[in-house]
């Protein structure tokens, strides 16, 4: 079959390491719900999942799709062209396990849809830019912890798996690579909502003190006297946020 040739427009690089493709398959789990593979490219990761009763992939690159359905005529159905920034996952059935060598580009997008449908997305285990990676398992007064690590480490517990280089990729990238897991927590009847409107003014105005970072959530004087207000952002753990959070909740009224 014809090889084909990554789009540059939709961040497609190619993995062409046969051992690191398997060992991101070993590291998602087994279950009977939906498996959804984002960015499948050539199928290096998907030739080790076609068997899964349950297993979707998606892409935007229509030539991506074609060659994958030339490759295994008896699953042509399992790939889609679609955009899963855009769908409803709602339709898909539960538990939800999401996989892939996310086109990095979009990574951020991706989990954020990640974090939309947390309550139906159990694992994640996906390869992306080395230094998204390190923002998202970040801890507190490290300068690279930011919004997606707060968000996704108050729902989900969080590994870092291995670094990948640059050349086992068609074209290689600038940047190095990693290989993160994702496993959802039971915290999934916290408000986050609330959280998301805390954690985004906070970071939004991060070298401000949070007494005026969430000027815009109009707080009470007397919420804010709490010594917790003086700190910024980046200083407050993920459990911290939590709290501050159930502090806020209730007080907090839109413009």
């Amino acid at each position: 079959m014809r090889k084909l040739k990554p789009k540059k427009h939709l961040g497609q690089h190619f993995l062409k390491d046969e051992n690191i493709a398997l060992d991101i398959v070993a590291a998602i789990g087994k279950g009977s719900g939906s498996l959804l593979e984002v960015g499948p490219g050539m199928g290096v990761l998907t030739q080790h999942l076609l068997e899964i009763n349950h297993l979707i992939t998606f892409d935007l690159d229509e030539a991506s799709i074609n060659y994958l359905k030339e490759k295994y005529p008896k699953h042509e159905e399992k790939f889609q062209l679609k955009d899963f920034l855009k769908e409803n996952l709602l339709e898909y059935q539960t538990p939800i396990r999401v996989i892939g060598n996310f086109p990095y580009n979009i990574s951020s997008q991706i989990f954020f849809q990640v974090f939309k449908y947390r309550d139906r997305i159990e694992e994640v285990v996906c390869m992306i830019q080395k230094e998204v990676a390190e923002r998202i398992v970040s801890k507190h007064g490290n300068k690279v912890y930011g919004i997606l690590s707060v968000l996704l480490q108050t729902f989900y517990d969080i590994k870092y798996l291995f670094s990948v280089d640059p050349l086992v990729f068609d074209p290689p990238p600038k940047v190095n690579s990693a290989v993160i897991k994702m496993v959802r927590n039971n915290r999934l009847d916290f408000d986050a909502k609330m959280l998301k409107n805390v954690v985004k003014a906070g970071f939004g105005k991060r070298r401000k003190t949070l007494r005026n970072a969430l000027k815009e959530l109009n707080l009470s004087d007397v919420l804010t006297a709490n010594k917790v207000f003086d700190k910024r952002a980046e200083q407050l753990s993920v459990q911290d946020f939590i709290d501050l959070t159930g502090k806020i909740e209730g007080k907090w009224e839109k413009k």
